[in-house]
């Protein structure tokens, strides 16, 4: 179960019993660090769209090689490293 389904029941079982966080998290089993946590990530959505075009692209390449391209592509800037030079795949 994802952490954001856990605090919700957490959230359920405070509004309707009118207990503790502490006392809910204990209840269902849920570390109290787990309910109080906040996400430091900002919006990923372009990664995770650049990840999923070299994906569509690049068939054959494996999730170590489409990390390292994104990477390059993420670090440098470039849109795509194969199209900028005019190679062409047969």
């Amino acid at each position: 179960m994802k952490p954001v389904r856990k605090r919700k029941l957490v959230d359920a079982v405070r509004s309707d019993w009118g207990v503790s966080i502490r006392r809910a998290c204990r209840v269902l089993l849920v570390d109290t660090s787990t309910y109080h946590y906040k996400s430091r990530r900002h919006g990923q959505a372009p990664l995770e769209q650049r990840i999923k075009e070299i994906c569509q692209t690049r068939v054959r390449y494996g999730y170590r090689r489409v990390a390292g391209q994104q990477k390059m592509i993420f670090r440098f800037g470039m849109p795509n490293a194969r199209a900028d030079s005019g190679h062409v795949e047969a």
